[in-house]
């Protein structure tokens, strides 16, 4: 819809069908009733406003007519992408409209994104092989972009610091001696056009403080709660693969522990070959990550879950505290996505922190930053 929205109109969208009487009706015409219907279609399944006799779910009405490809087209027609994104996350994750990542017809319009790929990950047990092939084609766009975003800040996190006693040839901005290069231009000022040219940059060479190889162990909580972390848990060994001096494993629980490193390269299998639900042992997880290390103090072992233990509290506190004792470094992460919004057994965590480990809640550029200054100590 290109023309801006009436105020009127717009509260009219806002509150529904019920709010008619109270704006005196009759506000809606053209894209704006198409919009009420694809609206009522979706919103109108909220069982707690037909229980107050808000929602209409009357026989007959355009909204009940739409099929999942038609309200599709419809929302992508009368939305900016913002809400559009916001309507199909609502669609897959509040009203478990799994329709829309288990039809080939609907998979072929929607515009990839996380919340998408989540609703991919939970159902993709239900899509037959034609399905499973377009599902993964939106996995790989949403990852693609992940990758893009987060590998930027992994090279900047790792990247080390500036040695302001060196001076490198190696031109790029994070590089630059502001001072020095001012110093060093100045008598190319021109008054008259109030400009410094710039004759001869200087740059700083950059060291790293770490010559020695450190392991990077994500032992992530597969249960369905998690699948936000488990997204860019993924993602974040991938890119930490193959940075110098890190060698990166990744470990998934819920029952049982499934070792992912050799997927770690390709995080789109790794997430097709994740399943989600389950119990959570997280004992049993700390116990295994505790047999990868190999030399303690040069290790650091990355606990992502909501804590909420399904196994034996005691052995996990124990396991922690065993790895701390010997020099690894545990952090235990609530949540590690985008928003980094955490919902954990703060009780549990409490005593992990109580016996060495540090606990919070992170994005993946955040995770890699604490590694980094580990890492360099």
């Amino acid at each position: 819809m290109s023309d801006p929205i009436a105020p009127l109109v717009r509260w009219r969208l806002v509150l529904g069908e019920a709010a008619d009487g109270a704006l005196g009706g009759g506000c809606l015409d053209g894209d704006a009733q198409a919009m009420d219907a694809a609206l009522g279609w979706l919103y109108d399944r909220d069982s707690e406003l037909v229980g107050r006799d808000i929602a209409s779910r009357q026989g007959g009405r355009e909204a009940s007519q739409l099929s999942v490809p038609d309200w599709i087209d419809h929302i992508h027609r009368l939305f900016p992408q913002e809400t559009i994104e916001r309507l199909e996350q609502d669609a897959v994750e509040r009203f478990g409209v799994d329709e829309i990542v288990t039809r080939p017809d609907v998979l072929e319009r929607i515009e990839p994104n996380e919340s998408l790929l989540r609703a991919v990950l939970r159902t993709k047990h239900l899509m037959n092989p034609e399905v499973l092939a377009m599902a993964r084609k939106l996995v790989a766009e949403v990852v693609r972009r992940l990758m893009e975003s987060l590998a930027r800040e992994v090279r900047q996190s790792f990247a080390g610091t500036r040695d302001r006693r060196r001076r490198s040839l190696y031109k790029i901005a994070r590089n630059l001696a502001f001072r020095e290069t001012l110093r060093e231009n100045l008598h190319r000022w021109d008054p008259k056009k109030k400009r410094l040219y710039l004759e001869k940059p200087i740059f700083h060479a950059r060291t790293r403080r770490h010559t020695e190889r450190w392991q990077v162990i994500l032992v992530v909580d597969q249960s369905g709660s998690m699948v936000s972390s488990v997204i860019h848990s993924a993602v974040t060994a991938a890119c930490l693969w193959g940075l110098p001096g890190i060698k990166t494993h990744l470990v998934a629980f819920d029952t049982a522990v499934v070792d992912l490193t050799q997927d770690v390269t390709d995080p789109v299998e790794l997430l097709m070959k994740v399943q989600l639900g389950g119990g959570t042992f997280i004992d049993q997880a700390m116990a295994y990550a505790a047999q990868l290390v190999e030399a303690p103090r040069r290790a650091i072992v990355v606990l992502i879950t909501d804590f909420y233990e399904g196994g034996s509290p005691e052995r996990l506190v124990r396991e922690v505290a065993s790895l701390t004792a010997q020099g690894t470094k545990v952090l235990g992460l609530a949540a590690l996505d985008e928003s980094a919004a955490p919902a954990y057994d703060r009780e549990l965590a409490a005593r992990l922190v109580k016996v060495g480990a540090h606990v919070g809640a992170m994005t993946p550029g955040e995770l890699a930053g604490w590694i980094a200054e580990k890492v360099r100590g």
